[in-house]
This record gives C-alpha cells, structure tokens and sequence, in this order.
C-alpha cells in the first residue's frame, strides 16, 4: 500500500514538471514570438530616424547604413527653413488641443447620461448613438463640408474642432459608458444623501475615478486628430493654417528628390506621440484593462 501511495506521487511529480516545462516553452514562444513582431515594426522606425541624418547619397545605400558615417543635423534646419514646419506644429498642436479637451469634455457628460441617469428614450438614443458607428465616414463627408461652408467655417480650424463639442465620437462615448456602469452606484447615493447634485458628483465623484479610461479616450483621440489627413486637406485652403499632415505631404511634392528632408520632417512629427505613448503608458494601459470589466 505504502508502494502504490508512493509510486503515486511520483507520478503526479512527474506529470507536474511535463505541464512546468511545457508552460515554460509557451511563455519562450510567446515572448519570442511578440519579440520577432515588435522588431518588425520598430525596424522602418529606426531606418526612418537613421535616415534622417544621413546625406542623400547615403540613404538607399546598399547593404543599408543604420549608423551614418556623418551627423547631419542641418537636415533638420533646413526642414525648418525650406517650409514653415514649426507653423505647421503650432496648428497642429491648437487643434489637437481643442480637439481632445472638447472630446474629453462633451464626451464624459454624454457617457454620463447614458451610464448612470434615467430619462425616457434613453437606450433608444444609445442604440442610435451606436448606429452611427457604422456609417462609413465618406457618407457624411460632403454634408458636413456644405454645412460648413454655409457656416463660413472653411478655412479655418472650427470644423475640425467644434464638433468634439458637441459629444466628441460615438466610440468614446462608448468607451466611457462602459467604464461607468462598473461603478458602484453607491458612491452617488452618498453623495445625494449629503446634498451634492448631479453637476457636482460628476465632478467631484465620478471624475477622479475615470481616470485610467479618460487618459485612454485622451490618446486614442490626440493620435485620431494629430495623424488626420483627409480633414484638413479638405478645410484648410491656406499654407499658413496647415497641419503637420499636411505639411509632410507638401514635402513629398516638394522636394521628392531630397529624402533627407522628409524623413526629418517626418521625424519630428513622429516625436511627440512616441513621448505620448511613454508618458501616458501606464493609465492607457490600465484603462484598456478597466473598461473590459465594466458594466457587469
């Protein structure tokens, strides 16, 4: 007896250390495996970043040179000079900044109203809310553009604004809903009990919790409105109003046979969004996380 009870935890010994190793393996294809697809993306990256300082002789030199045999950061002055960049970043920088403050804004407040007050129709505008998603968005492309040019809007930044006003995107509302229904409703109640109202437990209560989702609606929208191309190119007729999108295409016109300065131009575009990406990581990370657990 004593021989089978022992010959029995050799073998779940056995059979413990098969699922280990075979475990580990996994966990070593995985990596490896999310190692191989962060090189592949990273690798234009890096040769975009390297090229950027190279002479124009160099850059589609073969076998490739990741590292220049020379630094040439007047690459970058005459980016600076040749077109006017730095007015393109400041456009760039006034809409993106209007744009995301309105979508975080207009945003909550809709989310809110779906997620914790009671008002008759009120999933039935939700569900109409989310229909609109599905609406490609060269539908609505030539009714907003002659709505706007009845407003006298073309030219300016206000279409490209305004709007993220007036309820930002369907699926950050989305988003935020989600988000506030795993709320305990409790917090609002006591809140009520003290006598706040509903402006004020939305500021006060709801807000600090919605951070995590907030930071993630915050770069899902600066990345939507800084990469826009298709917009600006429609409203904005002036060079000096232009986009930083639209201010690398004119390099690629422009200058076509002089990489050297787009690949700069490009740099600098890339720059703030990498930096972003690394500030704002963790609270995107955790807000992805949170808003797969609301509404249970």
């Amino acid at each position: 007896m004593a021989a089978t009870t022992s010959l029995s935890g050799s073998t779940r010994v056995i059979h413990s250390r098969g699922h280990s190793a075979a475990r580990f393996a996994g966990q070593v294809l995985l990596h490896a495996f999310v190692l191989a697809l962060a090189i592949a993306f990273l690798v234009p990256t890096a040769w975009l970043i390297s090229s950027s300082f190279k002479a124009s002789t160099e850059i589609f030199a073969h076998p490739i040179r990741w590292v220049p045999d020379t630094l040439i950061w007047q690459n970058y002055v005459d980016a600076f000079t040749t077109l006017p960049l730095g007015r393109f970043a400041i456009n760039t920088g006034i809409v993106v900044a209007l744009a995301v403050s309105g979508t975080l804004v207009s945003a909550t407040m809709v989310a809110y109203s779906f997620a914790r007050l009671r008002w008759p129709g009120r999933d039935l505008f939700f569900a109409l809310l989310l229909a609109t998603m599905m609406l490609p968005e060269v539908v609505t492309l030539v009714p907003k553009f002659i709505l706007f040019r009845w407003l006298g809007w073309v030219g300016t930044f206000l279409p490209l604004t305004v709007p993220f006003w007036f309820g930002g995107t369907p699926f950050y509302v989305f988003l935020l809903r989600q988000f506030l229904r795993g709320l305990p409703y409790e917090l609002e109640e006591a809140a009520r009990i003290d006598g706040a109202g509903t402006p004020r437990i939305l500021v006060q209560v709801v807000l600090p919790l919605c951070r995590p989702v907030l930071a993630t609606v915050a770069v899902f929208s600066t990345l939507t409105n800084y990469n826009d191309f298709l917009h600006p190119l429609i409203y904005l007729s002036r060079m000096e109003n232009w986009t930083l999108a639209l201010g690398i295409r004119a390099f690629n016109d422009t200058f076509a046979s002089r990489w050297e300065l787009i690949f700069a131009a490009a740099t600098v575009m890339l720059m703030p969004i990498a930096m972003l990406f690394f500030l704002a990581q963790r609270q995107f990370v955790a807000g992805i996380q949170l808003t797969g657990l609301g509404g249970r």
